[in-house]
């Protein structure tokens, strides 16, 4: 018999979310706090105990109340193990987190990388388990993609699949095996900020100069805010990342065959409506005709919430 309740935790580059989730499928209590990635794993282990006994002690639930604490993590996982081989924007590399945190938690503990975890959410309760050939990419702190064939998330034969991040490429967005970048350095929001930041080094006005106080981190809303004032600096660079996405997603489509893209993270939440036509303009450019035009190309509907949702599929097919 199922337990009532799981806790979630998405780990992020910036912060950690974690949700308790009841039989419902509803999201009842959440917790936020920033990511300490400098001082090592076993920080940000602690940090995930915390998250997870705050949730319990605010909604009153014990532990044998869960059926499972399932976590996403922004690098490449094994499931099975729960050994992290690469996380490179928390600076981990082979750390068996699952066993780390299993020490402090009594029901079992799923690990999963963090936009398999997202697919996985907007697969089950966004499309109603119906989509089929489909990418997911979301754009953050770097970017990541899951990859969903006939229904099903396909992880790879060592569990590195989606990692479209580390995909070399040149200048002009194509996937090139002489790119000096790689597609999340000059894609994501991290590479879209430092590109701002250099400009405005350089003496170039932007309105972030008085959004955010000097030495603040620029954050997704900051660069909403931007746009919608029409900064030259600011929209110069989006540009350029969305002509970059849209390129990369076209190229993959062609080897793919996929029938949906669904763009998600902090930068698309924020600005979707902005990009996706810019996106879509640059899909059209790279893609072979065929495949191209049975493509849907959309923006997650779930935001920030497609892991926490992906933590209840996650728990149906490692637990079934």
């Amino acid at each position: 018999m199922k337990a009532k309740k799981i806790i979630t935790v998405d780990l992020g580059g910036t912060k950690i979310l974690s949700a308790i989730l009841n039989s419902e499928n509803e999201i009842i209590e959440r917790v936020k706090l920033p990511t300490n990635y400098t001082n090592g794993a076993d920080v940000i282990v602690k940090d995930i105990i915390s998250s997870i006994n705050e949730l319990l002690s605010k909604t009153g639930t014990d532990q044998k109340d869960l059926r499972a604490v399932c976590l996403g993590v922004p690098g490449t996982v094994n499931p099975e193990t729960g050994i992290i081989g690469n996380a490179p924007n928390l600076k981990i590399k082979n750390y068996n987190i699952k066993r780390s945190i299993q020490k402090h938690i009594e029901v079992p503990v799923l690990i999963e990388n963090d936009v398999n975890l997202a697919g996985l959410g907007i697969k089950l309760f966004e499309y109603e388990d119906k989509l089929k050939n489909a990418l997911v990419v979301f754009v953050g702190t770097g970017i990541g993609g899951a990859l969903i064939f006939n229904g099903k998330m396909y992880r790879g034969s060592s569990f590195y699949a989606g990692e479209i991040g580390h995909i070399k490429v040149n200048d002009k967005g194509e996937i090139s095996a002489n790119g000096k970048a790689t597609f999340e350095q000059i894609a994501s929001r991290t590479a879209v900020v430092k590109s701002i930041q250099k400009d405005i080094k350089k003496g170039e006005t932007s309105v972030l100069s008085k959004l955010v106080p000097k030495g603040k981190r620029i954050k997704s809303k900051a660069l909403q805010t931007s746009v919608k004032k029409r900064d030259k600096v600011v929209t110069k660079h989006i540009n350029n990342s969305c002509r970059i996405i849209g390129s990369v997603l076209g190229s993959l489509t062609t080897l793919l065959n996929i029938d949906t893209i669904v763009l998600g993270g902090g930068v698309v939440e924020a600005l979707g409506d902005y990009m996706l036509p810019k996106i879509e303009k640059s899909f059209a450019k790279s893609v072979l005709p065929e495949p191209g035009k049975i493509v849907k190309i959309k923006i997650t509907k779930l935001g920030d919430d497609a892991p926490l949702f992906g933590g209840l599929a996650l728990a149906d097919e490692f637990l079934a």
